[in-house]
């Protein structure tokens, strides 16, 4: 079984190519295709009058601030726009394909963030709101495995819940590795906008989950997540990570053929 996250920059970018390359993987057995798509959140939400905020942590890593309103934009694009696209391009290409969120089910359960750090523009930390943004606790896959179980390629957008009923922003990043460790995937691809895990400007073609602390240094904050996160999911059962491009012609295939970096336990 194998669980495929697709970044905001390469679904900008490559969106007709990623869902033809999943449709070509999708027929030969049980997968899970999870997105992001910031940028549309972002421009749909200036369509309307609202203008996005993003917050800046003491790591470095700029992310979006969800605040009651940007929810509602985020819930709509993410779970309407974004995911029926996709739902649509699979069943085009003749895949038996259902589009959910982590809210379904539920199938994602997260605790929101009352409070969090920020860096403001003087370069001074401070704590504010943690507006609707949810951080994964636990992952329900009653509904995946009824839902691969019957046939279908599950198309999910990255919305938790929280125990009071208050969908959240989930880090799409984190719902594939908490997906595919619940699971216990045979592969988890994260498709990018950069070929793989890069220092120096080249590509490293594996890393054992052992070599993970030291490598993390070396690469950019959002990077860096993902390798802390892989590791994670390698010890929790994932058979194989890879980080590779989204931008090629083929990119799930190439992927799967060791055309990025390969994480394995």
């Amino acid at each position: 079984m194998y669980v495929i996250k697709v970044g905001g920059k390469v679904i900008d970018k490559n969106l007709p190519g990623v869902i033809e390359s999943v449709s070509k993987e999708a027929k030969n057995g049980p997968l899970i295709f999870i997105h992001g798509g910031g940028n549309v959140v972002t421009e749909y939400c200036k369509r309307i009058g609202i203008e996005p905020r993003f917050v800046v942590s003491p790591e470095g890593i700029r992310s979006r601030y969800t605040d009651r309103d940007e929810l509602e934009v985020y819930v709509m694009v993410m779970a309407g726009k974004i995911n029926k696209e996709i739902v649509s391009g699979l069943v085009l290409r003749g895949v038996k394909s259902v589009g959910i969120s982590g809210a379904d089910g539920p199938t994602l359960i997260a605790e929101r963030k009352k409070r969090i750090i920020v860096v403001d523009e003087r370069g001074r930390k401070r704590a504010i709101d943690g507006g609707f943004t949810g951080r994964i606790v636990s992952v329900d896959t009653r509904l995946i495995d009824s839902l691969l179980g019957s046939g279908y390629t599950i198309v999910m957008a990255p919305i938790a819940i929280d125990g009071e009923g208050n969908m959240l922003n989930v880090d799409a990043d984190q719902v594939a590795f908490k997906v595919a460790s619940s699971l216990k995937a045979d592969k988890l691809v994260i498709l990018t906008d950069v070929p793989g895990v890069m220092i120096n400007n080249e590509v490293i073609r594996t890393i054992n989950a052992s070599e993970v602390g030291e490598i993390v240094p070396k690469v950019g904050a959002g990077m860096n997540r993902k390798l802390l996160e892989a590791s994670n999911a390698l010890m929790s059962g994932v058979k194989e990570v890879v980080i590779a491009s989204g931008l090629t012609e083929d990119p799930v295939r190439d992927a799967l053929n060791g055309k990025g970096t390969v994480l394995r336990p």
